[in-house]
C-alpha cells in the first residue's frame, strides 16, 4: 500500500486528486494538507510514502525536512510548463526523490506517478524537461524567488516580510537585488519578466 500525502492548495484539486487515488487498490490517503506549515506538520505525523503538490503550495526550499521523524518521502510536483525553468536545478539534483509532472496531464498518469515514484522510479514529463531546456537560466535565488511569489499579490513590504518571517529590511535588500537581476524598473515589471521567463 502507498501512503500519500495531498499537499495542494485549492481545495476542488486536493479533493478530486483525493478521489483519484482512493478508488485505487493499492494507493492510500493518509493526510491532506494546504499549506507548507501544515505540509511539514503532516508529513511528521503520517510519514507518507509519496506526498503529491505543487509550487504553489510548498516552495522547493521547504519540500525536504530535517527532521528525521518526517521520514524518507518521495514528492510529486505539479508545475506549469512556463515555470519549468525554474526547477531545472532540482531535475537533476533530486531526480531520485521527487518527480515532476505538467499540471494538465491525464489523471492516470498522476496515479501512474505515484505508483512509479514508490517503486523508486524516475517520473519526468517530457514536455517539462523540454519547457525547462528553452527557458534560461533564472537569476533569482529560491529565497528571492519566494519573496517575488508574494510581491506578485501587491502586498507592501511589511506584510510580505511577516508573510515570509523576515525583517523589513532583508526583504527591502532581496527586491533590490531582484530588480538589478531582473532590469525592472518597478516592483510590478520585475514580476512581469520574471513570470514571462519562467523565473517564478
Amino acid at each position: 500500500m502507498v501512503r500519500t500525502l495531498l499537499a495542494i492548495r485549492s481545495g476542488l484539486v486536493r479533493g478530486a486528486l483525493a478521489h483519484l487515488l482512493a478508488v485505487e487498490d493499492d494507493i492510500e490517503v493518509v493526510g491532506e494538507t494546504d499549506g507548507p506549515d501544515g505540509f511539514e506538520a503532516t508529513l511528521r505525523a503520517v510519514c507518507p510514502d509519496v506526498a503529491v503538490t505543487d509550487v504553489d503550495t510548498v516552495p522547493p526550499e521547504r519540500w525536504f525536512s530535517d527532521d528525521p521523524a518526517a521520514g524518507v518521502t518521495r514528492l510529486l510536483v505539479l508545475v506549469e510548463q512556463r515555470r519549468a525553468a525554474r526547477l531545472r536545478p532540482l531535475f537533476t539534483a533530486h531526480h531520485q526523490r521527487i518527480g515532476f509532472l505538467s499540471h494538465d496531464v491525464a489523471p492516470d498518469r498522476i496515479v501512474a506517478g505515484v505508483r512509479q515514484l514508490a517503486g523508486g522510479l524516475v517520473v519526468l514529463d517530457p514536455d517539462l524537461v523540454v519547457a525547462a531546456l528553452e527557458g534560461g537560466d533564472n537569476p533569482l535565488t529560491p529565497r528571492e524567488q519566494e519573496v517575488l511569489d508574494v510581491a506578485a499579490e501587491g502586498l507592501p513590504v511589511r506584510d510580505i516580510a511577516v508573510k515570509l518571517a523576515l525583517s523589513a529590511g532583508t526583504v527591502r535588500n532581496h527586491l533590490s537585488r531582484i530588480m538589478a537581476k531582473t532590469r525592472a524598473r518597478t516592483r510590478l515589471e520585475a514580476v512581469r519578466i520574471a513570470r514571462e521567463s519562467g523565473w517564478i
